[in-house]
């Protein structure tokens, strides 16, 4: 079994921030996968289902991004998995809006999701980070991380969230160089 997670704040208010793009990656992969219904669990929401032949639990943790290594971590020993079985979907300010990367391990970068996942497991896991780009001025990063996105960025996020799950396939096989590539090509065509 895998486990991904989403990083993002519960509650309607939060839906279309920025900080949210990985519960929203989430809830595409849930829908195009036909994955089962949303159940209440590890201080979170999951839903099981499978990606080609890989078993896949979707956590999308409910306890606000400060406190999202806590669901993880609960997941994570309750079936006694190690990081290796663990990916997160987040947001990332240093990556242009509608790409995305694949990376294993690394530091939080100042993202409070992230740190309170390596503060409960460590930093050793598979990160999917979604592009939200930078502002440009640091004193305006708190307000762009937690504005919607605006109207005239919906398209590349539908586009984004679609080739995520189009090409999930590859990243439960474990194979990220193939799903950047096939990622790319379907955002070429988006």
């Amino acid at each position: 079994m895998q486990i991904w997670t989403g990083l993002g704040n519960p509650g309607p208010r939060y839906a279309m921030h920025r900080h949210n793009v990985g519960f929203m990656a989430l809830d595409v992969i849930a829908d195009m996968h036909d994955f089962e219904p949303v159940q209440k669990k590890f201080s979170g929401w999951v839903q099981e289902g499978r990606i080609g032949s890989s078993k896949v639990l979707l956590l999308k943790p409910a306890t606000y991004m400060n406190e999202s290594g806590r669901s993880v971590g609960e997941a994570i020993r309750f079936y006694k998995l190690g990081t290796d079985a663990l990916t997160v979907f987040h947001d990332e300010l240093d990556i242009d809006p509608f790409r995305v990367k694949v990376k294993q391990g690394g530091g939080h970068a100042g993202h409070n999701g992230l740190r309170s996942i390596d503060k409960h497991l460590g930093a050793d896991f598979r990160r999917i980070r979604l592009g939200i780009g930078h502002p440009g001025h640091k004193e305006r990063v708190h307000g762009h991380v937690l504005g919607n996105y605006a109207k005239s960025e919906q398209d590349g996020l539908v586009a984004m969230l679609g080739a995520i799950s189009a090409e999930a396939e590859w990243l439960a096989k474990g194979d990220d160089a193939r799903f950047m590539n096939a990622f790319a090509l379907r955002m070429q065509d988006a």
